[in-house]
């Protein structure tokens, strides 16, 4: 079994200021996963700019003061848990456009957190459909959270990853970026940045800005923590570059292709 992550910032316009999908990359990441032909597959996507925005604005997981606070953020939650439904509904055409048998499986309909952590899901439906051969199609979303000060929370993909990946035991991790790996620092702003073709611990990075962007998930920083906490169970994980022609192709296949590696 695969899990594959697929980045936000790959499937939707992450920066823009209305929800926006990126059809060009679906359709081609669609049609090589159809090329692929995993065994058994997961797929988790991010929720982009269809979550970010209205997460942001409603501070969905933030701490609640009054009922005005409480009535605010609850239409916040319905809000972005519909936006992120309409991202999925499309995920999940392309998916099956290229006859791939994509089911939605929607985080909030099944797990609950504590203090923004998971701390229950049921995760047989999720088996029963891989027993079916069929695709099941997870994102990142808002879900009811038991600490009585927040009530609600997002959870991320990456947060689906890590969680999944533990309970299922997949052979492989693939997560899709819009960047060939790590870098030891922002290839977007620094042309001498390095890739990283192993990372084992954040200090192998010599800084995150990833980490300062507004990413209401957590941006690079949380991503690392995630799949370094995989990577010390002895799970490993690889990121490419789901936005190159080919390359999610080649990695489902088997091949070794640029990247980085996500050990202990």
């Amino acid at each position: 079994m695969i899990i594959l992550k697929l980045g936000g910032s790959v499937i939707t316009r992450k920066e823009a200021t209305e929800p926006t999908l990126e059809p060009v990359n679906l359709d081609r990441i669609a049609r090589e996963i159809a090329r692929a032909k995993p065994d058994k597959l997961i797929i988790i996507h991010g929720a982009g700019s269809f979550g970010h925005l209205h997460a942001r604005k409603y501070e969905i997981g933030s701490p609640i003061h009054t009922k005005g606070e409480l009535q605010e953020k609850r239409m916040g939650f319905a809000l972005t848990q519909n936006s992120v439904k309409d991202l999925n509904h499309s995920v999940c055409h392309y998916l099956l456009e290229y006859g791939i048998p994509a089911v939605a499986v929607p985080p909030s309909s099944f797990i609950i957190t504590h203090n923004k952590r998971i701390k229950s899901a049921n995760l047989e439906i999720i088996e029963k459909y891989l027993e079916m051969g069929l695709v099941p199609v997870l994102h990142g979303d808002v879900v009811p959270d038991t600490q009585k000060s927040i009530q609600m929370a997002v959870v991320s993909g990456d947060q689906l990853v890590n969680y999944l990946s533990l309970q299922l035991k997949p052979e492989r991790i693939i997560l899709g970026s819009d960047v060939d790996g790590i870098y030891d620092r922002d290839p977007k702003k620094h042309t001498h940045a390095q890739l990283l073709e192993v990372v084992k611990s954040l200090e192998d990075l010599q800084f995150l800005e990833g980490a300062q962007t507004v990413d209401v998930t957590g941006g690079m920083a949380g991503k690392l923590k995630e799949l370094l906490e995989l990577a010390g169970k002895g799970i490993e994980s690889e990121l490419i570059n789901a936005g190159c022609e080919g390359l999610l192709e080649r990695t489902l296949k088997g091949e070794k292709v640029r990247g980085t590696l996500i050990s202990k």
